[in-house]
C-alpha cells in the first residue's frame, strides 16, 4: 500500500522547460514570424534560453538575436500574429520531459496536491496541458493572467497553492529559471532547480534549494525539502 506522506503538500510547477519541453514550437512560431520580415531564423539549440518569460518577451528578445528590433508601438498585429500561429502548432513538436508523468502519478499516489504556476496565458498553457494529455494531474493551471503579479512576485506561486486548495505553508515550486526561484523565494517556499530546463543562469546559481538532473530525482528532492520545512515549523 502507497503510504500517502505527502497529504497536505503542494507542489507547484513552472510549466516550459520543467515540465514539457516546448522550446520546438515557441521557436518554430518565432523563426516563422522571423521569416516574414525577412530576418534570418534563430537555431533552436542557442535560442532555448529565450522560452519561459511570455510571448512579448520572446518576441523582443528573439528578434534581437536575429539582428533586429521589434517595436511593438509600430506593429501591434505581430503578437497576435505569434498566438494564432502558436495555437495551431502548439503540441506539434513539444513533449513533457522523460519522467514526468511517471512522476507527477507518484507525488499525487503519496497525497500532493499538483499544479501549474506558469507565466504563459491561461489559455494557452491549459491548450498545452491538454493537448499532451496532462491536465489530469493538476487541480490549478495559474497563468500570468491569473494572479495578481507574475512571476518573480512572490503571489504567482502563492495564489496558485491557494487555487489548488493547498497551503503555502507546506508547498515547493519546482522551475528552471530566476522568475521561478525568484518567486518561490519571495514567498518563503523551497524551490527545486531543474537542470535540464531553459535556466537563463547556471543551475547552481539560480538560487534555488535543490538542483534535479533527472525528473526522477524530483521526489527525493520533495522529500528533503518537506522535512526540512517540517523541522522549521513550531511545535504545537
Amino acid at each position: 500500500m502507497t503510504v500517502r506522506d505527502l497529504d497536505g503538500w503542494t507542489i507547484a510547477f513552472d510549466l516550459d522547460g520543467t515540465l514539457v519541453d516546448s522550446a520546438p514550437d515557441l521557436i518554430g512560431t518565432l523563426n516563422h514570424l522571423l521569416d516574414e520580415h525577412g530576418h534570418p531564423p534563430v537555431p533552436l539549440s542557442s535560442a532555448r534560453h529565450l522560452v519561459g518569460h511570455g510571448a512579448r518577451a520572446l518576441l523582443r528578445h528573439g528578434f534581437a538575436e536575429a539582428g533586429a528590433v521589434w517595436d511593438e508601438a509600430a506593429d501591434p498585429g505581430l503578437f497576435d500574429r505569434f498566438i494564432a500561429h502558436y495555437v495551431g502548432r502548439i503540441a506539434d513538436d513539444s513533449r513533457p520531459f522523460e519522467g514526468v508523468v511517471e512522476t507527477l502519478d507518484a507525488l499525487a499516489g503519496r497525497g500532493a496536491v499538483l499544479c501549474v504556476a506558469t507565466n504563459k496565458r491561461s489559455d494557452l498553457a491549459t491548450a498545452l496541458i491538454d493537448a499532451l494529455e496532462l491536465g489530469r494531474h493538476f487541480a490549478a493551471v495559474a497563468g500570468a493572467d491569473r494572479v495578481s503579479a507574475r512571476k518573480p512576485a512572490a503571489a504567482h506561486v502563492v495564489e496558485a497553492v491557494r487555487m489548488a486548495g493547498g497551503d503555502p505553508a507546506r508547498a515547493v515550486m519546482v522551475g528552471d529559471a530566476s522568475t521561478d526561484t525568484g518567486s518561490a523565494r519571495a514567498a518563503g517556499v523551497p524551490c527545486v532547480v531543474c537542470s535540464f530546463g531553459y535556466n537563463d543562469l547556471p543551475p547552481h546559481e539560480l538560487g534555488g534549494d535543490l538542483v534535479i538532473d533527472d525528473f526522477a530525482e524530483l521526489i527525493a528532492a520533495v522529500e528533503r525539502l518537506s522535512i526540512r520545512t517540517l523541522l522549521r515549523e513550531p511545535a504545537i
